[in-house]
Formats: C-alpha cells, structure tokens, sequence
C-alpha cells in the first residue's frame, strides 16, 4: 500500500495568518441536545489560512478566481525539492540541480520545521529569476512552505507577476518538515470558489511505489 503523506498543517484559532488578514474562528450555530440531532457549526477565516492555492485573482485583477481555474495543476506528479536555510530568496542555483527531467509541480521546502503558532515576518521566498527557471523546465504548478512566494513586506510581488505571466499555480503554506527529497503525486485540490481569490486544500503526497 502506497504511504500517503498529509501535508497541510491543522487549522485552528492558533493558526498564524498574514498580519492584518482574517483569523481563524469557529463557531457552533447547532449542538446536539435532547432537541437537536446534529452539531453544525460556522467557519470564518481567510482562504489563505494553512495550506492553500492561490488564484490569479489574488494579484491579477483580471484573473480568474479558484474556483474557475483548471484542476489539473493540482493532480499528479510533484517533486519536492530542499533549500532549507537558503532564504532570504531561494536562488536558481539552490534547485537547478534537481530540475533535470523534473514533473510538472515542484513543491520547494525552505523550513527546517515550519512555523505553525505564528507569522514569520522574515519568511524565506523565491527570487523572480527562480520562478522563471522552473517555467523554462516546464513547471506548471510551484509549491511552497512558506506563506509567500515573495517578502512579507513586498509591495510589488516580482516573484507573484513572474507565476502570472507564465501562467503557473501556486500552493503556499505546505508542511513538509518531514518529507525527503525525491518525486510523488501531489494531490491538492481547490474548493470550486467562484469568487474567491484563494482556497484552503488539503494537500497530501502519495508514494509513487
């Protein structure tokens, strides 16, 4: 039986969010009693909370929303790539050499262990030029522990325009503290949001042997 390898890190009211975004928060609507079958509750939170994929709507005003986007990307062959401790911006030289043959998705980790209590306003990210070489390799989909593909601080997002123009997708807030390097099926799938600019997804990996 193929080992399955869940990489989303859990969601709750302790989950770390980008400064200034929605929080986490549930609450109950419906308990069950005497005169209630069924619990119920309700879920506020921002779609960029845990694991998620970006839309081209989240730095595109005219792209599409997730939920209109093609789940392709999100289903198949992945390869997870290290450059733990290369921040602040994972160079092409810190992944070049393991992008020969590479499947369509790269999921890239920078964290020894992730941060999963609060933010890190010093989160590593891409440099641009690194976005542009795994579009030359074919890349269609890049994935990411970190909670950006750019600085937390960035106003101009290069690294976000470099994924818009190529036309790639994007997975952030991946937990892959314990997963080697080496290549899987990434499966990771959007929730049909037709107006939303991200979505939650739970995101595993799947041994291909």
């Amino acid at each position: 039986m193929k080992t399955l390898r869940d990489i989303s890190p859990p969601l709750h009211a302790g989950s770390p969010v980008f400064p200034g975004d929605t929080a986490y928060a549930q609450q109950w609507v419906a308990t069950i009693t005497p005169d209630c079958p069924v619990n119920v509750g309700s879920l506020t939170l921002s779609p960029h909370t845990g694991a998620h994929a970006d839309a081209p709507l989240h730095y595109d005003p005219s792209g599409q929303a997730i939920g209109e986007v093609d789940l392709t990307p999100y289903l198949g062959p992945c390869r997870v790539v290290h450059a733990i401790g290369m921040g602040p911006l994972v160079l092409p030289q810190h992944i070049r050499h393991a992008l020969v043959d590479a499947p369509p998705r790269v999921l890239v980790r920078m964290y020894r262990q992730m941060p999963q209590t609060t933010f890190d306003t010093a989160l590593p990210a891409f440099d641009p030029a690194t976005i542009e070489l795994l579009a030359a390799h074919g890349v269609v989909l890049v994935g990411t522990d970190s909670a950006s593909l750019d600085p937390a601080d960035s106003k101009t997002l290069p690294s976000h325009q470099a994924v818009r123009r190529h036309g790639l997708r994007v997975l952030e807030n991946l937990l892959l503290d314990d997963v080697p390097e080496g290549d899987y099926e990434l499966i990771a799938l959007p929730l049909k949001l037709t107006t939303a600019d991200a979505s939650p997804v739970r995101a595993v990996l799947r041994d291909l042997t």
